[in-house]
């Protein structure tokens, strides 16, 4: 029982994680929309384009440790 609970409660701290990786993800993506809009290309757009695809990667190996986590849980 408690490998069960720990296990979910690592679940729920990677997605939480995720969450909070997607809202900055947006929020970057927004940013860089308004850089590029506003004819605005300098170091700062650059960086937001590498944040953002630093971030798309970091949710895609967080995503992936939650999906192997649930598979764990249904092994148990």
């Amino acid at each position: 029982m408690a490998k069960l609970d720990e296990i979910k409660a690592h679940i729920d701290w990677l997605k939480e994680l995720f969450k909070i990786l997607v809202a900055i993800l947006v929020a970057d993506i927004a940013g860089i929309s308004k850089l590029y809009l506003d004819g605005d290309i300098n170091l700062l757009f650059y960086s937001g384009v590498v944040l953002v695809i630093v971030l798309s990667i970091s949710a895609s190996i967080t995503s992936k440790k939650i999906e192997k986590h649930i598979k764990e849980l249904g092994e148990l």
